[in-house]
């Protein structure tokens, strides 16, 4: 009977500390971290202190024991992933030296990764926790405001996690060149500065190209034709949306949600070992691998 008992004790306990929302697992000093917008498994694993121990999957499976719901009972159709460019090969292999140059020669070359997002007022649906005892649904409202969208052009810095970006109503030739512009400033040291990033039409057009040529110290290195992998700032933009953009309760409040998104981003400005691994640029993958010194 007393493991039973437990059983509930526990249950109740995490039931608890859910329906407080992920703002309950936040440090000391909030000020200083965007709140999330909804729960996670690596959030959940921080709200009881006998789950801080379990791993990703070890949360999923308490969830499901305890069954408290977590995401969808449908589930998610694998994709594959090709890169059509007859000279993938080429292309990658070209990134690889390239990073290779940045982590033998940091005192000289920099490598960065560009790329462009946007997001919307209207926040999208995505799997979440809630109590199916009784309580509804969070809901993804989208009747107390007018659709708007927000642009952002940013940068990775391949070995420190650096970001920085530039935001606006739109991304185009303009704010490609400003973000050329800014990085050339930020990195005035350098000598060499590869700005990687794929072949969205813009990034060739003559004015940009034209751009380019008046900031000698930056190289753009392109990748191969949808190869959206080997890219990792790609999965910054993922970690933005899961942290702050999926079922957030600001569509009344654009520029609470835009200051949202501005904090989460610049917590990354002075670099982040955590990014690095989340992206890729740290661990056993391709990508680190060419960083990694031997």
């Amino acid at each position: 009977m007393a493991l039973v008992g437990g059983w509930f004790d526990r249950r109740d306990e995490l039931l608890e500390c859910l329906r407080q929302g992920p703002e309950s697992v936040l440090p000391a000093n909030p000020a200083t971290v965007t709140p999330p917008s909804r729960w996670q498994l690596a959030t959940i694993g921080q709200a009881a202190p006998w789950l801080q121990t379990y791993t990703v999957s070890g949360v999923w499976r308490v969830l499901q024991r305890y069954k408290l719901r977590f995401g969808s009972p449908l589930g998610a159709a694998q994709v594959q992933q090709y890169s059509p460019d007859p000279d993938y090969a080429v292309k990658e292999a070209h990134l690889l030296d390239c990073l290779r140059q940045a982590a033998t020669q940091a005192d000289t070359t920099v490598l960065l990764f560009l790329d462009e997002m946007g997001y919307y007022r209207w926040p999208k649906t995505t799997p979440v926790w809630w109590d199916d005892t009784g309580s509804a649904a969070p809901v993804a409202d989208r009747q107390q405001s007018k659709q708007q969208q927000w642009r952002l052009i940013g940068v990775l810095n391949a070995l420190t996690g650096a970001v920085d970006y530039l935001d606006g109503y739109g991304v185009g030739r303009a704010k490609v060149i400003a973000m050329y512009q800014t990085i050339a400033q930020r990195y005035a040291w350098a000598e060499r500065i590869y700005v990687v990033q794929d072949n969205w039409s813009i990034h060739r057009h003559p004015d940009v190209m034209t751009a380019l040529q008046s900031l000698p110290s930056l190289e753009p290195v392109w990748l191969p034709t949808y190869a959206p992998w080997l890219n990792p700032i790609e999965k910054l933009w993922r970690w933005l949306r899961q942290h702050v953009l999926h079922i957030h309760q600001l569509a009344h409040d654009w520029l609470q949600l835009q200051h949202r998104v501005h904090a989460f981003l610049e917590q990354f400005a002075d670099g982040s070992g955590q990014l690095l691994r989340y992206v890729g640029l740290a661990g056993n993958g391709k990508l680190a691998s060419a960083i990694r010194l031997t």
